[in-house]
């Protein structure tokens, strides 16, 4: 069985590099992490022997990666908007996709304004935002514990000025105001195959679906949105592949203005938004 994999003490470096079962991309980043090696020195050192104690831990990893364990949660580590984020099996893997609502973000964020990131995750948005723009007041939530933990260390590690809350949607607010709303909500339809496929798999569940059609989280947020934004502010949100048409409906039915949406690198429709009317 391909998990049976066993990695030799002596084997040179670049022989496992050949010789693996897995993706090249994904051999030389576990050897990389296992060995604690940079790319320039996986490259110097490939005839390398191993050490009993490293040919372990290499198999170890690649049977990890073997049995479908995404690469992320194995190293503890995704890079996302140009900066490294640790993740665990508590938050999702931040996506490329997902930066196009960051960039969006930082487009209508006015100087020294105030951003709201709902259901943060592993806090990439709000990290990339207050890295980014560190003139701003940036309020970062979560109804999870263990993910508000991961966020905040990702907050310190880049030195990123970010407010957290432990918060389920709205609740913890209060009467606050912000200029800015962005979320990457649950939005997959409940018993969608994709659940239970490739590193999806091994993600939170309640991070990725609603349970149900897909939409609610994204109903209950640009319902809420309007008694928390201030006025001419915009509401972003990154949604389903299929989910644009519904989500400008359900915007504009809350009164939103200029509603619209934006295609992603691969010419997905990814995120739409408008802007609060009052």
């Amino acid at each position: 069985m391909p998990h049976e994999i066993a990695i030799a003490a002596g084997a040179e470096i670049g022989a496992v590099l050949m010789d693996s079962p897995l993706d090249a991309v994904d051999t030389r980043i576990l050897v990389m992490h296992a060995l604690g090696l940079s790319r320039t020195q996986l490259i110097t050192q490939d005839r390398r022997a191993l050490t009993a104690d490293e040919a372990l831990r290499l198999t170890a990893l690649l049977r990890r990666r073997l049995q479908g364990e995404p690469i992320a949660y194995i190293t503890g580590e995704r890079e996302f908007y140009g900066l490294p984020f640790s993740v665990t099996p508590a938050v999702l893997i931040p996506r490329p996709e997902t930066e196009l609502l960051v960039d969006l973000a930082l487009e209508r964020l006015p100087p020294q304004g105030a951003a709201l990131d709902m259901g943060t995750g592993s806090g990439a948005i709000p990290v990339a935002l207050a890295h980014t723009r560190p003139d701003a007041a940036v309020t970062a939530l979560d109804v999870s514990a263990a993910a508000l933990e991961v966020a905040r260390g990702n907050a310190v590690r880049h030195r990123a000025g970010v407010e957290f809350l432990q918060s389920d949607w709205y609740a913890a607010l209060g009467d606050r105001r912000f200029d800015l709303i962005v979320s990457n909500p649950p939005y997959i339809v409940a018993g969608d195959a994709h659940l239970s496929q490739g590193d999806l798999r091994f993600e939170p569940v309640d991070a990725l679906t609603d349970h149900g059609d897909g939409l609610s989280a994204l109903r209950t947020i640009i319902a809420g949105a309007p008694r928390h934004l201030a006025p001419g502010s915009w509401l972003l949100l990154e949604h389903g592949y299929d989910q644009a048409p519904a989500v400008r409906a359900l915007l504009t039915a809350n009164g939103f203005l200029d509603v619209q949406s934006w295609r992603d690198l691969a010419g997905i429709e990814r995120a739409s938004g408008g802007r609060h009317s009052a």
